[in-house]
């Protein structure tokens, strides 16, 4: 689309990057240094944001910085369905064979994490993405699952992902007890005004491209519209850059910003 006519090696707000190729907002940094703290604590953790903030990008950052010697990540990323497909969906994770019923999945896990915290000295981690559709006996069943009573040490680490309502859902009197749990909370915001700049040339730089190609009005017209959630960001450059090619011109405006904003909404 407009790849030669920039000279870039890909196109670059459209491919998923890997961890350590992130751009590292204050917001990300943020978040990165309460989960670490939240694995050292081994509670339960509460992550939201918008959509397109970047939280599954964050999940993703947090297992590649994980040693695989100290911890095990697993991920789950669950909807809907009721307790027994939440740990079906967790055995899974953990490689254990499915079992029938509720009362023997729960066995099962809480056997396997004891083996892996006693035996292999692993930490496991559980990352539960998009909680905000959980059900309320299913949120209340995680926080079971974290119960080790007699334990003076914490074996199990959760990590609940979500959008803003799962803040808002876990005030209601029905989840206190798992409100009282959660030990690291955290609502992941977009790129400052600040920051959009350069995380524009960032992505610009990884496709090869060493100028800086958008406007200062463009910058400011992106930032207004998009408050600066990277996946709204990275649709709006994706269609400025197409813009701009198709107008045979090298820099982008912020009329080209406002003709990609119409695209996309």
């Amino acid at each position: 689309m407009y790849l030669a006519h920039f000279g870039f090696t890909h196109y670059p707000f459209e491919r998923a990057l890997q961890p350590d190729e992130l751009f590292a907002s204050s917001a990300a940094r943020e978040a990165q240094a309460r989960l670490n703290h939240l694995i050292e604590l081994r509670g339960i953790g509460l992550i939201t944001g918008e959509v397109g903030s970047g939280k599954t990008t964050l999940c993703r950052q947090l297992c590649a910085s994980l040693h695989p010697g100290l911890y095990r990540l697993f991920y789950v990323p669950l909807s809907t369905g009721n307790v027994l497909d939440m740990y079906k969906a967790i055995a899974w994770q953990l490689g254990l064979p499915i079992e029938r019923n509720r009362a023997s999945a729960y066995r099962a896990i809480h056997t396997e994490v004891t083996r892996l915290t006693l035996e292999s000295k692993i930490h496991p981690v559980i990352v539960v993405d998009e909680a905000q559709h959980l059900r309320n006996e299913v949120l209340e069943d995680l926080r079971l699952l974290t119960n080790y009573a007699m334990d003076a040490e914490r074996r199990l680490c959760l990590v609940l992902v979500g959008l803003t309502e799962l803040r808002r859902r876990l005030t209601m009197a029905v989840h206190e007890s798992l409100a009282q749990r959660i030990v690291v909370r955290y609502h992941l915001g977009g790129l400052t005004r600040e920051e959009l700049p350069s995380y524009l040339t960032h992505r610009l730089q990884l496709a090869g491209c060493e100028l800086p190609l958008f406007e200062p009005a463009a910058v400011e017209t992106l930032f207004q519209a998009t408050q600066g959630l990277p996946r709204k960001i990275n649709r709006a450059a994706h269609y400025a850059l197409s813009a701009a090619a198709l107008a045979k011109v090298r820099q982008i405006s912020a009329e080209h910003v406002q003709s990609a904003l119409e695209e996309v909404q």
